[in-house]
């Protein structure tokens, strides 16, 4: 070939060597991702050296992972170790995005079954209720209480705000769903009222830790569910944790949006190690100022598309606790469950649950709401 150079691949061969067509190649050069080690000056033909196989092969290993292109030309830049925990943190956000479509089909598939009657075989089964308490506590050690609780006949909700505005913010937020306990909701609009519900929500927060609130870095949790007559609708973003009590076991339905939790999906942090761990209370996602809301977020780190959406299958006996933080960092799973075991009445269960966060040392506002559902008495 008219000026090739010894021991230079053509395009052809190092795309075969490689397992990148041309046309990759061709486009990796231009983004300057992948360029040739020279370029014939007469035939225009790009050329390769061999020691270029290793780059160009991890581009094509990145490729099928799906990683986008800008971000492989970074990963492409770094040392074995660092290349190495980038893909650990890229794969952890696909596992994470995949986790977040998974339950939305689920709740497709449910909302989508709900409609249909003949997925509903027992219609005259006695209609259910929820009963419902909800209290908020300042603790032992803050000075003001940026928590909001709420409970009623349709919803349940806490929000837990962060920042100069946060309890205008989180008051903001559960605020801008009280409408859903009045208005009808048909069985098809439940997935758009969802959405539109948090969409307000979002919207209501940013007024208040928007430009001229004087809060630099405000936001809020939300969690919040709202009860259909069978089903219990989930909205949930933040670090505030939905428990469902039923047969005496304990389930924990929420996951939560923090840096030590993703680093717990990544495999770098245990549970226990979690519980002390500094940035145990980063977030990643929340409902606040900026694209990526939440505070403290660390390089890298990224809100995700939204809120996680459920919609859960209701049962007499079960018991939906909805908590902020300050409960679920300083009381043991197996305290919570029997409170919520032991304590018949919703109204004495919020208090003792609160009660219990304070003899812990009461280091954090501490809100909880409880929900029973319940068969409607004729």
């Amino acid at each position: 070939m008219p000026g090739a150079s010894t021991g230079l691949l053509t395009i052809g061969a190092f795309a075969r060597a490689s397992r990148l067509s041309p046309k990759a190649l061709r486009l990796y050069d231009e983004l300057g991702l992948l360029t040739p080690a020279r370029v014939d000056p007469v035939s225009g033909y790009r050329l390769y050296a061999p020691e270029q196989l290793d780059r160009a092969r991890l581009v094509a290993w990145l490729r099928r992972l799906g990683m986008p292109l800008a971000r492989i030309q970074y990963v492409s830049t770094l040392d074995a170790d660092a290349a190495a925990r980038e893909v650990r943190a890229f794969w952890a956000q696909v596992e994470a995005d995949t986790a977040a479509r998974r339950n939305l089909a689920s709740f497709l598939i449910g909302h989508l079954s709900w409609k249909d009657p003949a997925m509903n075989p027992n219609p005259t089964a006695s209609p259910l209720g929820i009963r419902y308490a909800a209290l908020s506590d300042t603790g032992r050690v803050r000075g003001s209480n940026q928590d909001t609780a709420y409970a009623g006949s349709r919803l349940l909700a806490v929000a837990d705000g962060y920042g100069g505005a946060g309890a205008p913010a989180s008051a903001a937020a559960v605020d801008a769903l009280k409408h859903l306990e009045t208005d009808g909701i048909p069985a098809g609009d439940l997935l758009n009222v969802l959405e539109d519900a948090i969409g307000q929500a979002e919207q209501a927060v940013r007024r208040v830790t928007g430009p001229g609130s004087s809060a630099e870095e405000a936001g809020t949790t939300l969690t919040a569910m709202l009860w259909t007559g069978s089903h219990l609708a989930l909205v949930h973003i933040g670090d505030s944790r939905v428990h469902l009590l039923r047969d005496g076991e304990l389930f924990q339905i929420t996951h939560d949006h923090t840096v030590v939790q993703t680093m717990i999906d990544e495999g770098r942090l245990t549970p226990e190690e979690a519980a002390s761990h500094p940035q145990r209370s980063l977030l990643i996602r929340a409902l606040g100022q900026g694209p990526d809301s939440g505070p403290g977020m660390g390089p890298g780190m990224r809100a995700g598309t939204g809120p996680d959406i459920g919609l859960h299958d209701a049962r007499p006996g079960d018991r939906y606790l909805l908590c902020s933080d300050g409960l679920s960092t300083v009381v043991p799973a197996d305290d919570i469950r029997r409170v919520l075991s032991g304590t018949d009445e919703p109204e004495q269960a919020v208090r003792e649950l609160i009660a219990l966060a304070n003899s812990a040392g009461g280091p954090d506002n501490v809100s909880c709401v409880i929900g029973d559902v319940v068969e409607l008495q004729g």
